[in-house]
């Protein structure tokens, strides 16, 4: 699945996060709702966004769904299942591929924190992060994930005008380094601190989504 999935995205464009907010430049190929978020809350622009792409996927010619895949094997073991999640009666989108070959700052997400209110259309308790890779490049590209989670004195580190914060922010907090590899899988807590190293050698490439858990023990899912 990986390798069919990988073969049909290499031919494809990618585009990139907004470059004001996510710098270095991150490519995607799909929606991110991060890119929409205004005054905490969904932008209009995101469901036009989306409507927009729904018909990319289908146009790679797979023949499976790979986000359908990752949430039935990340629900084998759960009673309740794994869902795309809606806001205001709405699916949200899948997830998306993501390429930070130049990696990711170190950050944290939390829809709680990120949005008004409920993102979706249920209480959450818990959020995850998920991440199908399907590149790694030769060197580099590793995770790591620090021991702490945001507190009001971390927004003196964070950078201008930037969803990033200065490394100083974690301190000497405890951490782990993760080194995927393809076909491999990494489900991480994201309130946690975290940043990806830039890559050497070839392309970095994930399917990824947040997962939530709902008040009532469901598993839902957002890209």
């Amino acid at each position: 699945m990986c390798e069919q999935t990988l073969r049909a995205l290499e031919s494809r464009e990618f585009d990139s996060y907004g470059s004001k907010r996510v710098d270095p430049p991150v490519l995607r190929y799909g929606i991110g709702v991060s890119d929409h978020r205004r005054n905490g809350k969904v932008a209009g622009s995101y469901w036009d966004a989306l409507e927009a792409h729904r018909q990319a996927w289908p146009a790679l010619g797979l023949p499976f769904d790979p986000y359908k895949e990752c949430r039935d094997a990340l629900g084998t073991d759960w009673p309740r299942g794994v869902v795309v999640g809606h806001h205001d009666g709405r699916e949200m989108g899948p997830g998306v591929a993501r390429e930070p070959n130049q990696g990711f700052q170190v950050h944290f997400d939390d829809a709680l924190r990120e949005f008004s209110g409920d993102l979706l259309d249920a209480p959450l308790v818990a959020q995850f992060a998920f991440n199908l890779y399907l590149s790694v490049p030769k060197s580099g590209g590793e995770m790591v994930l620090w021991r702490h989670l945001w507190c009001p004195t971390d927004e003196a580190f964070r950078l201008p005008h930037s969803y990033g914060y200065d490394k100083a922010v974690v301190g000497d907090a405890e951490s782990i380094e993760l080194k995927p590899e393809v076909g491999e899988a990494i489900l991480i807590n994201p309130r946690y601190y975290h940043a990806v190293r830039p890559s050497r050698g070839s392309r970095r490439i994930a399917l990824g989504f947040a997962v939530a858990m709902s008040d009532i023990g469901e598993l839902l899912t957002w890209g």
